[in-house]
């Protein structure tokens, strides 16, 4: 274990030595400041990290990680981190990110009391009842399972775009714009589920617009 934990500092020091030789200012340019484009909403799985299954450098994506790639609007860290990403560091996209053979989806699907876990998977067994004719015409369980993870993203994204900043921003500047992903740990790819955002933005307009103004959906022109 003690070697395991020392391994992770010399791992660091051979990274240091990697990018200094490739470019001497890199940690210079990287403490100055961020500029993501996106920002990356995914499960705390240990398999399933943004910036390698994206392949995106430091300083390329801003990044929110939780049990199950949920999006609470009563959950503080969540919610803080997309109002920042949006207002301050504007960003253009907004990834959920969800993953197949998801533990946390699975569990909401397992009729057990797991504790404190509770509260939070409620919000994945929120999605299964929402879509509950759908998943419960699904006879393999491992396809059902597949299609829960995939319908918690849509879900999810939902949530994104309920939020006041996001829509405020999206009306002004026409981004970010929201994305549903689901990384597939059997191959590697990542699937995009083809979120209609703007869709979506008219479907909630009457009963979720935080804007207090009529909203513009159409896209400027060039």
């Amino acid at each position: 274990m003690s070697q395991s934990y020392e391994s992770i500092f010399e791992n660091n020091r051979k990274w240091v030595e990697s990018k200094i030789s490739q470019d001497p200012t890199f940690f210079e340019e990287l403490a100055k400041t961020q500029h993501p484009d996106y920002l990356y909403i995914g499960c705390s799985d240990s398999r399933a990290t943004a910036e390698e299954l994206m392949g995106a450098k430091p300083g390329e994506v801003f990044v929110h990680r939780n049990i199950a790639n949920v999006v609470n609007t009563l959950d503080m860290s969540s919610t803080a981190v997309i109002q920042y990403a949006v207002e301050h560091l504007k960003v253009k996209h907004i990834i959920v990110c969800g993953h197949y053979n998801c533990g946390g989806v699975k569990a909401a699907m397992t009729p057990q009391d797991l504790g404190l876990l509770n509260p939070w998977l409620r919000n994945i067994r929120d999605v299964y009842r929402l879509h509950q004719v759908e998943l419960d015409s699904i006879q393999d369980e491992g396809k059902r399972y597949d299609r829960l993870v995939e319908l918690n993203v849509q879900e999810q994204c939902i949530n994104v775009i309920k939020m006041a900043c996001v829509q405020e921003r999206y009306i002004l500047e026409e981004y970010p714009i929201v994305h549903g992903w689901v990384f597939d740990l059997r191959t590697g790819k990542i699937i995009d589920l083809d979120i209609d955002f703007e869709k979506v933005l008219k479907d909630i307009q009457k009963i979720y617009n935080l804007t207090e103004s009529d909203w513009v959906m159409n896209r400027k022109t060039n």
